[in-house]
């Protein structure tokens, strides 16, 4: 059975991901070290913001489908 994934999913997958990395690394405390949870937040941040980057490329894709 072949899944078929479109453009409108992919977009709400990579929206999703995005506000989970954003929120994660904004909510982890100054004190992660202590938990034993080894996290750059600058990498995660800045991950963060390449998905949601590659989400906005998503939803002008699909404004450009929409127009043409």
């Amino acid at each position: 059975m072949q899944f078929p994934l479109m453009l409108q999913d992919l977009s709400l997958w990579l929206a999703v991901i995005a506000i989970i990395l954003l929120v994660t690394s904004q909510l982890l405390s100054p004190f992660y070290g202590v938990m034993g949870l080894p996290v750059n937040k600058r990498k995660l941040r800045n991950t963060a913001i390449a998905v949601a980057s590659l989400f906005l490329v998503t939803v002008l894709l699909r404004i450009v489908q929409i127009l043409a």
